[in-house]
């Protein structure tokens, strides 16, 4: 980030940074990219879990967001106005989820997912009595081996069942695909919807997602929308896949050095508490901006433990900026970010959907 070291020296570290230019840069690339296909953009919001982020996405050209939660669709409805139309991507179930899902389909338009008939079922109770139905997809497993039914036939099925259902309306085909798996989504949707169309039923909506094959999504022409997540701000992972370079990553976290107990080790103030201490494949936890040389070989909960092969030059209370590598875990493991932006001072974004799992 071409930002001034002084902006640094005023954050009390550990801290989340997150660069609003980059951000923004990250946005209309995809943005672009879309509109150019025909592609509608409805990014997913468990990135950055800001109503600020999101309303940025919506100014580009979103037509929504996704959630993944109830309660995270709460959480970033309440903090902008702008939001109002939303994807909830989970089987919801249980009385209480579905109370407050009713009171969000009278604030919003609304739409979920399901992919057996016990979450159709339930959903129905719910809406049954409801002054306008809800929106549900039948989620569909093209690879990922996640939620999703596994055969075009099955998400017929649950389609024609949805639209016989008391306070539902069939919304369509949803997807969350492996990297690479553009092919398995065109093959997979074309025939569901072929086998959905011939039994009366339209498709309004065919959806998928994920960062690593964005700008492969044309690919699949089936597809009416998609649904980014980690593009706002990369990470890690990402550039190790080739989707990003390290100019492209957003997010960084900012830590002290507290300790050099010898000359190829230091000890940093971030740990398993801020960078997490998911892999992804990778070998360490984050890579420290600047420094190639460096491994963040090993995490605790508040200590970061930094390796070199030569001396590590590090001095004690030097900062330094890693990019994680899962910026979307980060997010969730801090109150609030450090918005950075050009010829601005650091704002502080408290993170408004933190937490929020139910």
């Amino acid at each position: 980030m071409s930002k001034a070291a002084s902006i640094f020296d005023t954050i009390n570290t550990p801290a989340v940074l997150v660069d609003l230019d980059i951000a923004w840069r990250n946005i209309e690339r995809f943005q672009a990219y879309a509109d150019a296909h025909g592609l509608r953009v409805r990014p997913h919001i468990k990135t950055h879990k800001l109503p600020a982020v999101a309303e940025m996405q919506l100014k580009a050209g979103a037509i929504g967001i996704t959630c993944q939660k109830v309660s995270e669709a709460e959480a970033m409805i309440a903090g902008s106005p702008e939001i109002r139309d939303v994807l909830i991507t989970y089987n919801i179930l249980g009385r209480e989820k579905l109370e407050h899902l009713t009171a969000l389909a009278r604030r919003v338009a609304l739409s979920v997912v399901a992919d057996n008939e016990t979450v159709i079922d339930g959903l129905s109770a719910a809406f049954a009595a409801e002054p306008a139905p809800l929106r549900v997809l039948v989620e569909c497993d093209t690879g990922a081996n996640r939620c999703g039914v596994l055969t075009p036939e099955a998400a017929a099925s649950l389609a024609q069942r949805i639209a016989k259902s008391k306070g539902l309306v069939f919304g369509g085909l949803m997807t969350y695909p492996p990297a690479g798996a553009t092919a398995a989504v065109e093959a997979f949707m074309t025939k569901a919807k072929a086998l959905i169309e011939a039994a009366g039923i339209a498709v309004p909506v065919i959806t998928s997602g994920g960062t690593p094959s964005m700008m492969e999504a044309a690919s699949a022409p089936v597809t009416t929308e998609y649904r980014p997540g980690t593009y706002v701000y990369n990470d890690r992972s990402l550039v190790a896949r080739g989707v990003s370079a390290w100019e492209d990553c957003a997010l960084t976290v900012l830590a002290t050095v507290v300790s050099v107990p010898a000359a190829d080790r230091a000890i940093i103030d971030a740990g398993s508490k801020v960078l997490t201490s998911d892999l992804l494949g990778l070998t360490g936890y984050g890579h420290v901006l600047g420094r190639p040389d460096i491994t963040i070989d090993q995490l605790s909960e508040e200590h970061g433990r930094l390796v070199s092969a030569g001396p590590i030059g590090l001095s004690v209370g030097e900062k330094i900026r890693i990019v994680p590598n899962h910026a979307c875990v980060v997010t969730n493991m801090v109150d609030s970010i450090y918005a950075i932006e050009a010829d601005k001072p650091p704002a502080v974004w408290p993170v408004a959907a933190r937490g929020r799992v139910v």
